[in-house]
């Protein structure tokens, strides 16, 4: 908490001397967490939202934030999933494989690189497994180049990926709305949530002061359980979606549903996920809308309506209602023996 208290107004003290406005930009329970933290510490930051890409509970708690900005996103989520593709995976692969799907893509050594790990003359020759692509996913994306792996049979997916969602519906609109209120932000990332936003918090720290890029991470090196403990002390009004936050009887911390949230149509990591999945929650909270969004979102070039049950489909994850019994009752047979 101290640590997270001096950076804060660290942060703070920096826009007043250099004249800028600040801002927080709230989505679900861990930005929820620092906008109340902020204003526990004195930090009067302005609540900032695209709000609308929320799960609806979270969208209530918003409305009830005095002074919130409604930020409204460039693209709706329909369009994003039609015209760009679906956020599948992770985000990282998601950018390789919308490599793999673009035809006479001139980015040869790089798609050589993705298919194979080899880097060329660029690279000096060297190997990299960080750039490949798994073998898994070659072989369902990589059918456009399968010239780069004539031992595999790769095949061209019937749909679309693509990473970038976040820059159209949330980031572009939030960082040019930022830019013409001369605002910088405090964000509600912690590097213990892995991935990309890891690597970045470490690499840059809880506050960064770049050329294009300024932002202040209070909670960079907190753990879930520092940031559930401090919405509890703080007395954070938690969003249905989550649940309730309770103590195991080991002590641990947790919520009761969603452990994390985001927008409600992005795919990134469900491949991991134990059912039910976040597709399966979105059921029992709204069926119309799970109905749309797995069957009917999208429209091939026949005129045929598809959406994420095609793409699950394809890449080995069930989502049928029909399955679900089953499948918990297999997760709860394999903990049993565990």
């Amino acid at each position: 908490m101290k640590h997270a208290t001096i950076k804060a107004r660290a942060f703070r003290d920096w826009a007043v001397e250099h004249e800028k406005d600040i801002c927080v930009s709230i989505g679900g329970l861990d930005s929820l967490t620092l906008y109340y933290f902020l204003k526990k510490i004195g930090v009067n930051a302005v609540p900032a939202s695209v709000s609308m890409l929320e799960d609806i509970s979270i969208q209530k708690i918003h409305r009830q934030i005095p002074g919130m900005v409604f930020i409204k996103p460039y693209k709706s989520k329909v369009q994003v999933l039609s015209e760009l593709g679906f956020p599948v995976i992770s985000k990282a692969k998601a950018a390789k494989i919308s490599n793999l799907q673009k035809p006479d893509n001139p980015k040869q050594t790089f798609i050589h690189a993705i298919m194979t790990g080899d880097m060329g003359e660029q690279g000096h020759f060297q190997h990299s497994g960080k750039i490949k692509l798994p073998e898994k996913w070659i072989k369902m994306f990589g059918g456009l180049y399968n010239e780069h792996r004539p031992d595999l049979v790769c095949q061209v997916a019937p749909f679309k990926v693509s990473a970038d969602c976040c820059k159209w519906m949330k980031e572009k609109p939030a960082q040019d709305w930022q830019k013409e209120n001369n605002m910088v932000p405090y964000l509600g990332l912690m590097a213990s949530e892995g991935g990309q936003r890891e690597l970045g918090l470490v690499k840059n720290g809880c506050n960064y002061y770049g050329k294009t890029t300024i932002r202040s991470c209070p909670f960079a090196i907190f753990m879930r359980q520092d940031l559930l403990q401090l919405a509890i002390d703080l007395q954070v009004p938690v969003p249905e979606i989550y649940g309730t936050i309770e103590r195991a009887d080991d002590g641990t911390l947790y919520t009761t549903k969603a452990q994390r949230t985001g927008c409600q149509m992005c795919g990134f990591g469900v491949h991991m996920e134990k059912r039910p999945h976040r597709f399966d929650r979105l059921y029992e909270r709204n069926p119309k809308e799970w109905d749309f969004w797995m069957n009917r979102c999208c429209t091939d070039e026949n005129g045929e309506k598809y959406g994420w049950g095609l793409v699950l489909d394809y890449i080995g994850v069930r989502w049928t209602q029909e399955t679900l019994a089953e499948d918990v009752a297999k997760q709860n047979k394999k903990k049993g023996k565990e």
